[in-house]
């Protein structure tokens, strides 16, 4: 119960509604709800690649130290699971859950090797975190190329879905999917398995609108029957929304940054779909909303993220 205060507390400084009705009235971001087609600028992986040689330096990293707040699901879980975060930059979500249950087994991809090598070098120095065996990263865009078979190989993956469409169906054929069952503990050697969960912390913004459904799919494939995905996300009319020029603007909701990056708002609708229509169920989606203070000029900005969990069905 303290836990749900705390969490709710710095999670509803303000209304969503309240201020979707403050923007919308607001005849200067009227161009945030414009209708725009959706632009066929393709995702670009040197940018963030880019990205990360240019803010390489210490200070850009901000360890996630709510994330276990949010998810404590990744503390209470059994010994020795196994984690998959996507897009993991430079360990600012990987850190925290190294530290918080000493027996987890954390994979991290990015697209970018600038990244990684950096999330290496604050893992590997940090104090507290023996990440010896615990911390696997690799190179992936998971968007463009799906995840490598030794995570999860392609007879485990058809398990996998053979028991979601069961579950789905209420089909159910013993002798058959003990056969499939008992070839894919044989060929398990030649992968781990799939994950216990997938931890998807602003890195579904920045894939092209039409990639993310496969993108989500291949997130429900790694996952083991009953696994976890855990997302948060840049929310609608966050203020990073707003800050972006009308010529910014290549979709709906989608902006292009200057450096070559983008970024995507979610509403809960969106984000709802997006899963539910890949096979998740929804056990918890919402607004985080949150005021921030800019130590500088004292000024106060309204963050708005996603937040959602969601399962594979068993």
């Amino acid at each position: 119960m303290e836990r749900n205060k705390e969490a709710q507390y710095f999670s509803k400084d303000f209304e969503w509604e309240k201020l979707r009705d403050e923007i919308e009235n607001d005849t200067s971001l009227r161009y945030h709800l414009e209708s725009s087609p959706s632009s066929s600028v393709p995702i670009d992986s040197e940018a963030w690649q880019n990205f990360h040689s240019c803010h390489y330096s210490g200070k850009f990293f901000k360890e996630r130290r709510y994330l276990l707040k949010e998810f404590p699901e990744l503390l209470d879980c059994e010994e020795n699971s196994k984690v998959l975060e996507i897009g993991c930059g430079n360990g600012s979500t990987v850190l925290p859950i190294l530290r918080g249950k000493h027996s987890t087994i954390v994979y991290a991809c990015d697209c970018s090797t600038e990244a990684l090598d950096r999330a290496k070098e604050i893992i590997e120095t940090a104090d507290g975190v023996s990440a010896k065996h615990r911390f696997c990263p690799f190179v992936c865009d998971f968007s463009v190329n799906g995840f490598p078979n030794w995570l999860i190989c392609n007879t485990c993956r058809r398990t996998s879905m053979k028991q979601l469409v069961d579950c789905e169906t209420g089909f159910k054929d013993d002798k058959d999917t003990d056969l499939v069952v008992s070839t894919a503990l044989k060929e398990a050697q030649c992968c781990v398995g799939g994950v216990n969960f997938v931890t998807l912390i602003f890195t579904l913004s920045a894939v092209p609108c039409e990639k993310m459904p496969p993108a989500i799919a291949e997130c429900l494939a790694v996952l083991k029957p009953g696994g976890m995905l855990l997302f948060r996300d840049y929310g609608l009319y966050d203020m990073t929304m707003l800050r972006f020029l009308p010529n910014q603007r290549v979709g709906s909701r989608e902006y292009m940054r200057s450096d070559g990056t983008r970024s995507y708002f979610f509403c809960l609708d969106t984000v709802r779909k997006l899963f539910v229509a890949a096979g998740f169920m929804e056990l918890e989606l919402d607004y985080c909303c949150i005021n921030s203070v800019n130590r500088r000029n004292g000024k106060s900005m309204q963050r708005v993220w996603v937040h959602g969990k969601f399962q594979k069905p068993i």
